[in-house]
Protein backbone atom coordinates (compact mmCIF):
# COMPACT_ATOMS: atom_id res chain seq x y z
CA UNK A 1 0.00 0.00 0.00
CA UNK A 2 2.83 2.17 1.20
CA UNK A 3 4.29 1.96 -2.83
CA UNK A 4 0.96 2.47 -4.36
CA UNK A 5 0.72 5.29 -2.36
CA UNK A 6 3.89 6.77 -3.17
CA UNK A 7 3.34 6.09 -6.68
CA UNK A 8 0.63 7.69 -6.98
CA UNK A 9 2.27 11.27 -5.47
CA UNK A 10 4.90 10.99 -7.52
CA UNK A 11 2.84 10.50 -10.82
CA UNK A 12 0.79 13.70 -8.95
CA UNK A 13 3.81 15.81 -8.39
CA UNK A 14 4.93 14.84 -12.19
CA UNK A 15 1.94 16.47 -13.29
CA UNK A 16 2.04 18.99 -11.19
CA UNK A 17 5.40 20.35 -11.97
CA UNK A 18 4.66 19.59 -15.85
CA UNK A 19 1.54 21.92 -15.87
CA UNK A 20 3.69 24.93 -13.89
CA UNK A 21 6.32 24.32 -16.40
CA UNK A 22 3.77 24.66 -19.20
CA UNK A 23 2.25 27.97 -17.35
CA UNK A 24 5.38 29.43 -17.21
CA UNK A 25 6.21 29.06 -20.65
CA UNK A 26 2.85 30.33 -22.19
CA UNK A 27 3.74 33.67 -19.90
CA UNK A 28 7.51 33.96 -20.97
CA UNK A 29 6.21 33.14 -24.43
CA UNK A 30 3.48 35.54 -24.06
CA UNK A 31 5.97 38.41 -22.83
CA UNK A 32 8.32 37.83 -25.40
CA UNK A 33 5.88 38.87 -27.72
CA UNK A 34 4.73 42.00 -25.75
CA UNK A 35 7.70 43.66 -26.98
CA UNK A 36 8.94 41.64 -29.63
CA UNK A 37 7.28 41.44 -33.62
CA UNK A 38 6.20 37.69 -34.64
CA UNK A 39 8.39 36.76 -37.29
CA UNK A 40 5.97 34.67 -37.98
CA UNK A 41 2.64 32.95 -36.77
CA UNK A 42 1.25 29.24 -36.61
CA UNK A 43 -1.34 30.62 -39.04
CA UNK A 44 0.93 30.83 -41.62
CA UNK A 45 2.46 28.22 -41.21
CA UNK A 46 -0.92 26.17 -41.16
CA UNK A 47 -1.25 27.93 -44.66
CA UNK A 48 1.98 26.97 -46.07
CA UNK A 49 1.38 23.56 -45.22
CA UNK A 50 -2.30 23.23 -46.56
CA UNK A 51 -1.32 24.82 -49.57
CA UNK A 52 1.37 22.40 -50.15
CA UNK A 53 -0.72 19.31 -49.15
CA UNK A 54 -3.12 20.44 -52.03
CA UNK A 55 -0.18 20.48 -54.86
CA UNK A 56 -0.39 24.15 -55.28
CA UNK A 57 3.00 24.46 -53.34
CA UNK A 58 4.27 27.06 -50.72
CA UNK A 59 2.02 30.39 -51.09
CA UNK A 60 4.17 33.52 -51.16
CA UNK A 61 4.10 34.76 -47.56
CA UNK A 62 3.99 38.73 -47.61
CA UNK A 63 4.59 39.90 -44.10
CA UNK A 64 5.88 43.01 -42.90
CA UNK A 65 5.52 44.26 -39.36
CA UNK A 66 4.81 48.04 -38.58
CA UNK A 67 4.18 49.83 -35.12
CA UNK A 68 0.36 51.44 -34.73
CA UNK A 69 2.37 54.83 -35.44
CA UNK A 70 3.53 53.56 -38.11
CA UNK A 71 -0.20 53.12 -39.86
CA UNK A 72 -2.79 55.58 -40.38
CA UNK A 73 -5.26 55.79 -37.46
CA UNK A 74 -8.15 54.52 -39.75
CA UNK A 75 -7.07 51.18 -39.72
CA UNK A 76 -7.52 50.11 -35.80
CA UNK A 77 -11.18 52.05 -36.27
CA UNK A 78 -12.07 50.23 -39.33
CA UNK A 79 -11.54 47.05 -37.84
CA UNK A 80 -12.96 47.62 -34.49
CA UNK A 81 -16.02 49.21 -36.57
CA UNK A 82 -15.72 46.05 -38.29
CA UNK A 83 -15.05 43.42 -35.88
CA UNK A 84 -15.27 44.04 -32.30
CA UNK A 85 -16.89 47.19 -31.98
CA UNK A 86 -16.58 46.63 -27.49
CA UNK A 87 -13.19 45.84 -27.77
CA UNK A 88 -12.09 48.59 -25.82
CA UNK A 89 -14.53 47.75 -22.83
CA UNK A 90 -14.77 44.01 -22.76
CA UNK A 91 -11.86 41.66 -20.87
CA UNK A 92 -11.36 39.95 -24.26
CA UNK A 93 -14.77 38.46 -24.18
CA UNK A 94 -18.05 39.67 -25.90
CA UNK A 95 -20.50 37.53 -23.91
CA UNK A 96 -23.20 39.48 -25.34
CA UNK A 97 -21.93 38.67 -29.31
CA UNK A 98 -20.86 34.68 -28.70
CA UNK A 99 -24.79 34.80 -27.59
CA UNK A 100 -26.35 36.22 -30.61
CA UNK A 101 -23.83 33.95 -32.63
CA UNK A 102 -25.34 30.56 -31.17
CA UNK A 103 -28.92 32.09 -31.78
CA UNK A 104 -28.33 32.90 -35.03
CA UNK A 105 -26.62 29.25 -35.74
CA UNK A 106 -29.04 27.65 -34.51
CA UNK A 107 -31.38 29.15 -36.95
CA UNK A 108 -29.45 27.57 -39.70
CA UNK A 109 -27.39 29.22 -42.73
CA UNK A 110 -23.97 30.71 -42.86
CA UNK A 111 -22.38 30.02 -39.18
CA UNK A 112 -21.65 33.33 -37.51
CA UNK A 113 -18.46 33.20 -34.74
CA UNK A 114 -18.64 35.42 -31.54
CA UNK A 115 -14.71 36.02 -32.04
CA UNK A 116 -13.45 39.21 -30.38
CA UNK A 117 -10.09 40.75 -31.40
CA UNK A 118 -8.14 39.60 -29.03
CA UNK A 119 -9.37 35.83 -29.09
CA UNK A 120 -8.55 36.14 -32.72
CA UNK A 121 -4.94 36.99 -32.10
CA UNK A 122 -4.66 34.39 -29.45
CA UNK A 123 -5.85 32.19 -32.05
CA UNK A 124 -3.85 33.59 -34.89
CA UNK A 125 -0.59 33.83 -32.90
CA UNK A 126 -0.20 31.03 -30.31
CA UNK A 127 -2.81 28.47 -31.74
CA UNK A 128 -3.81 25.95 -34.44
CA UNK A 129 -6.89 26.43 -36.50
CA UNK A 130 -9.77 23.85 -35.29
CA UNK A 131 -13.27 23.68 -33.42
CA UNK A 132 -12.49 21.51 -30.50
CA UNK A 133 -13.20 22.50 -26.77
CA UNK A 134 -9.75 21.77 -25.83
CA UNK A 135 -8.14 24.39 -28.18
CA UNK A 136 -11.36 26.85 -27.54
CA UNK A 137 -10.31 26.35 -23.52
CA UNK A 138 -6.59 26.95 -24.66
CA UNK A 139 -7.52 30.03 -26.65
CA UNK A 140 -9.66 31.34 -23.72
CA UNK A 141 -6.35 31.19 -21.79
CA UNK A 142 -4.16 32.67 -24.31
CA UNK A 143 -7.17 35.63 -24.53
CA UNK A 144 -6.95 36.19 -20.81
CA UNK A 145 -2.84 36.63 -20.81
CA UNK A 146 -2.40 38.67 -23.85
CA UNK A 147 -5.46 41.13 -22.26
CA UNK A 148 -3.43 41.12 -18.90
CA UNK A 149 0.06 40.84 -20.33
CA UNK A 150 -0.60 43.26 -23.29
CA UNK A 151 -3.15 45.45 -23.02
CA UNK A 152 -5.01 46.90 -25.66
CA UNK A 153 -2.79 49.25 -27.40
CA UNK A 154 -0.63 45.81 -28.28
CA UNK A 155 -3.45 43.72 -28.74
CA UNK A 156 -4.41 45.54 -32.19
CA UNK A 157 -1.33 46.34 -33.08
CA UNK A 158 -0.98 42.59 -33.51
CA UNK A 159 -4.29 42.10 -34.88
CA UNK A 160 -3.41 44.51 -37.95
CA UNK A 161 0.08 43.36 -38.50
CA UNK A 162 -0.77 39.18 -38.74
CA UNK A 163 -4.51 39.42 -40.35
CA UNK A 164 -4.92 37.83 -43.58
CA UNK A 165 -6.31 40.61 -45.76
CA UNK A 166 -5.06 37.94 -48.82
CA UNK A 167 -4.36 34.67 -50.32
CA UNK A 168 -1.32 35.08 -48.40
CA UNK A 169 -0.98 38.28 -47.47
CA UNK A 170 -0.50 39.30 -43.54
CA UNK A 171 -1.01 42.99 -42.38
CA UNK A 172 -2.06 46.13 -43.53
CA UNK A 173 1.62 46.92 -44.24
CA UNK A 174 1.82 44.37 -46.57
CA UNK A 175 -2.18 44.66 -47.68
CA UNK A 176 -1.57 48.65 -48.65
CA UNK A 177 1.80 48.05 -50.46
CA UNK A 178 0.25 45.58 -52.51
CA UNK A 179 -3.66 46.84 -53.10
CA UNK A 180 -3.29 50.25 -52.72
CA UNK A 181 0.54 51.04 -54.04
CA UNK A 182 1.33 53.15 -50.52
CA UNK A 183 2.37 52.35 -47.26
CA UNK A 184 -0.41 51.58 -44.06
CA UNK A 185 0.65 55.22 -43.01
CA UNK A 186 -1.55 56.65 -45.96
CA UNK A 187 -4.65 54.39 -46.22
CA UNK A 188 -7.35 56.86 -46.07
CA UNK A 189 -11.12 55.75 -44.26
CA UNK A 190 -12.71 54.00 -47.89
CA UNK A 191 -9.11 51.49 -48.06
CA UNK A 192 -9.18 51.04 -44.74
CA UNK A 193 -12.36 49.84 -44.48
CA UNK A 194 -12.11 47.71 -47.54
CA UNK A 195 -9.47 46.20 -46.05
CA UNK A 196 -11.70 45.39 -43.19
CA UNK A 197 -14.45 44.43 -45.28
CA UNK A 198 -12.27 41.35 -46.28
CA UNK A 199 -11.36 39.89 -43.47
CA UNK A 200 -14.06 37.52 -43.07
CA UNK A 201 -12.55 35.26 -46.03
CA UNK A 202 -9.20 36.99 -47.13
CA UNK A 203 -8.89 33.67 -49.48
CA UNK A 204 -12.55 34.30 -51.42
CA UNK A 205 -13.09 37.99 -51.02
CA UNK A 206 -10.41 40.50 -52.62
CA UNK A 207 -9.27 44.02 -51.76
CA UNK A 208 -8.06 44.57 -55.39
CA UNK A 209 -11.48 43.48 -57.13
CA UNK A 210 -14.12 44.12 -55.05
CA UNK A 211 -17.10 42.48 -55.25
CA UNK A 212 -20.41 44.10 -54.99
CA UNK A 213 -20.64 42.48 -51.73
CA UNK A 214 -17.87 43.79 -50.71
CA UNK A 215 -18.39 47.12 -51.82
CA UNK A 216 -21.18 47.36 -49.54
CA UNK A 217 -19.98 45.99 -46.81
CA UNK A 218 -17.08 48.44 -47.37
CA UNK A 219 -19.42 51.02 -46.77
CA UNK A 220 -21.28 49.92 -44.01
CA UNK A 221 -18.25 49.98 -42.32
CA UNK A 222 -17.18 53.27 -43.12
CA UNK A 223 -20.79 54.12 -41.88
CA UNK A 224 -19.67 52.18 -38.85
CA UNK A 225 -16.90 54.22 -38.39
CA UNK A 226 -18.18 57.54 -38.61
CA UNK A 227 -21.08 56.62 -36.11
CA UNK A 228 -18.67 55.19 -33.07
CA UNK A 229 -17.18 59.20 -33.85
CA UNK A 230 -14.00 58.93 -35.56
CA UNK A 231 -10.53 58.01 -34.41
CA UNK A 232 -11.87 60.02 -31.15
CA UNK A 233 -13.53 56.41 -30.45
CA UNK A 234 -9.50 54.84 -30.30
CA UNK A 235 -7.92 57.57 -28.66
CA UNK A 236 -7.27 55.36 -25.62
CA UNK A 237 -5.39 53.20 -28.23
CA UNK A 238 -3.33 55.16 -30.38
CA UNK A 239 -0.02 55.94 -29.22
CA UNK A 240 0.41 59.45 -28.14
CA UNK A 241 1.72 61.83 -30.52
CA UNK A 242 5.28 63.65 -29.82
CA UNK A 243 4.30 67.07 -29.28
CA UNK A 244 7.14 69.95 -31.32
Amino acid sequence: MAKKGLGFRTVRLLIVKLLLCLFLLSVVWVLLYRWVAPPATLHMVQRRAQAGSTGKGEPNINYKYVSLEEMSEQLPLAVVASEDQRFLIHNGFDVDAILDAVKRNRKGGNIRGGSTISQQVAKNVFLWHGRSYFRKAVEAYFTMLIEVLWGKERIIEVYLNIAEMGDGVFGVEAASQKFFKKPAKEVGRQQAALLAAVLPNPIKFSAQNPSAYIRKRRGRIARAMGSLGGTVYIKDILPEKDEK
